[in-house]
């Protein structure tokens, strides 16, 4: 049979989740989901090594979930989860798809819940838990959890569980449970110490591997934005033209989460960050604000919105560039999820071109270059949104008065109709104007060129400091200028990587250089500067900034 013809009804599911999942409207089941689910019907162990976002959650719920004894009164299906957010996300997927299964008792357990209510959850004797290793551990050494009954075990997000120092709790709770239990393990990576867990627990997996790409979720429309300076008010300019309902914005730190809510909240939108600082109760409160309305933009770090799973979300904005080409991954897959339909653009300040470069190569899928919206695009769409809602109250039965007003005013004051009317279009504007002027920021490549030395021999050094540090090419301008007494055409091209720089100075600066590079400081840090490997360089001379 085609496989990219096949349905859930392919899959020998029963009727109760064919009937939910078509409430749900999942109809084609995704790459995962056809690879997985007749494996683990069967009783299979399972290996699974996919993206976020490729359906994992519904690959390893459905089949167990078909297979579950309902008459039974004990757990018997484990779910383990990184997050909090997670393990909340994976409990509503198996809410959802068990709807049509009588007598069936989900729960979730983890930090930052009370424990009189998992204790509460616990007496009611559900089937399937989803937990967080912490506080299932602790539930086992206070006794109040019973596993020796579990058939089936999931371990979601292994690699995630390795980063955040869960995978011994994992193995601990693992070795609570008899043996005769079919596990199933998902993996956006598969490193040594998570094959070490699949071979100490597993018996015979079969090995699924969905390639580390998005092609299995086509339905995101994917474009990046060159930026030179000035990036929130590009980002101002594309909010205020992009189509969206929810928009999910990443920055790589929590303090920006911050900056960033407080620049758009002047702007006028309704936002909110989400950072690890966040309390359980807030950023549960906010959650459901950006889930239901009336929260349309959310901030966020990469870890703060590991499991976030918003049906609303159909833009995500990469402010700031993720380092690693796989966090690119993960954070598009915010939306497009489940067949839906997103958005997604990345902004590339000009040092971050080779950023740009890598994650081109894992996607393998087109990524489209866009302009920053210009102020008569801008002028445009104020103009038509402003006519709108004058064609809206054009509706009104209450302008009468209104109308009674406006010809006292006229009379009283003397004042012209057209002119009248020009003022209340601005007062109705308030301070935000309706029309821009012609773009006065530069957003080209800017270029600063220099004297070409007198010698064309130039000397390359790599300096230790690079994007991950935060240097400036003024600042490495301003240490040999000032301090070291190097002349601008003694200085040829500079390059910020992420953790190193480059530097080209003519060969006359050498013994200047060698005499003072242990006192050098950028940053108020003792820079080590080195003469590089590939040490001479013919070419125009040129800094970028």
């Amino acid at each position: 049979m085609n496989k990219t013809k096949l349905t859930f009804n392919d899959l020998k599911l029963n009727s109760n989740i064919i009937k939910a999942l078509k409430d749900i409207g999942y109809i084609k089941p995704s790459p995962i989901q056809i690879a997985c689910i007749p494996e683990l019907i069967k009783g299979r162990d399972v290996l699974g090594i996919a993206q976020t976002g490729s359906g994992k959650t519904a690959a390893f719920a459905l089949p167990f979930l078909n297979n579950i004894n309902i008459n039974k009164k004990n757990i018997q299906i484990l779910v383990l989860t990184p997050t909090r957010e997670l393990a909340k996300q994976i409990t509503n997927s198996y809410i959802k798809f068990a709807k049509y299964i009588n007598n069936i008792k989900i729960i979730s357990i983890y930090g930052g819940q009370k424990y009189e209510t998992q204790l509460y959850l616990l007496r009611n004797k559900p089937q399937i838990i989803i937990g967080t290793p912490g506080r299932l551990l602790d539930h086992l050494k206070r006794k109040t959890i019973n596993l020796s009954k579990i058939k089936k075990i999931i371990i979601d997000e292994a690699d995630e569980m390795l980063k955040m120092g869960f995978i011994e709790d994992v193995e601990k709770i693992i070795s609570k449970i008899k043996k005769k239990y079919q596990i199933a393990l998902f993996s956006a990576t598969m490193p040594n110490n998570i094959r070490n867990i699949t071979y100490k627990f597993t018996k015979n997996p079969i090995e699924i591997k969905i390639k580390s790409n998005i092609q299995n979720i086509p339905d995101i429309n994917q474009n990046y934005c060159l930026i030179y300076g000035r990036k929130n008010e590009a980002l101002s300019r594309f909010l205020e033209i992009e189509k969206y309902e929810a928009v999910l914005i990443f920055v790589r730190t929590k303090n920006s989460t911050l900056k960033m809510t407080s620049f758009l909240e002047k702007k006028g939108y309704t936002c909110s960050p989400l950072n690890g600082d966040m309390n359980q109760i807030s950023r549960e409160r906010t959650l459901e604000k950006f889930k239901q309305g009336p929260l349309n933009i959310l901030i966020a770090t990469d870890i703060a919105a590991r499991g976030l799973d918003v049906e609303r979300i159909n833009l995500v904005i990469n402010y700031d560039i993720p380092l690693d080409p796989k966090s690119y991954i993960h954070r598009i897959g915010r939306t497009g999820r489940a067949g839906r339909k997103g958005k997604s653009l990345l902004f590339v300040e000009n040092k971050e071109r080779y950023l740009l470069k890598n994650i081109k190569k894992i996607i393998k899928l087109p990524l489209k270059k866009i302009e920053l919206p210009k102020p008569e695009l801008l002028n445009l769409h104020r103009q038509n949104k402003f006519i709108d809602k004058i064609q809206k109250q054009l509706k009104n039965k209450n302008l009468e008065k209104y109308r009674i007003l406006l010809i006292k005013l006229q009379k009283e004051k003397e004042i012209d109709i057209e002119t009248l009317a020009t003022i209340l279009l601005k007062l109705a504007q308030k301070e935000k104007p309706l029309l821009l002027p012609p773009d006065n920021i530069k957003y080209k490549k800017i270029n600063k060129i220099y004297n070409k030395p007198k010698t064309n021999s130039m000397c390359l050094y790599t300096i230790n400091l690079g994007i991950k540090d935060g240097i400036k090419i003024k600042q490495i301008l301003n240490e040999l200028n000032n301090k070291n007494k190097i002349k601008n055409n003694d200085i040829g091209k500079i390059k910020i990587f992420k953790s190193y720089s480059t530097i080209e100075l003519s060969k006359r600066t050498r013994k200047k250089i060698e005499k003072n590079k242990n006192k050098i400081k950028i940053m108020n840090k003792i820079t080590l500067i080195r003469l590089s490997r590939k040490r001479y360089i013919k070419k125009k001379r040129q800094i970028t900034n």
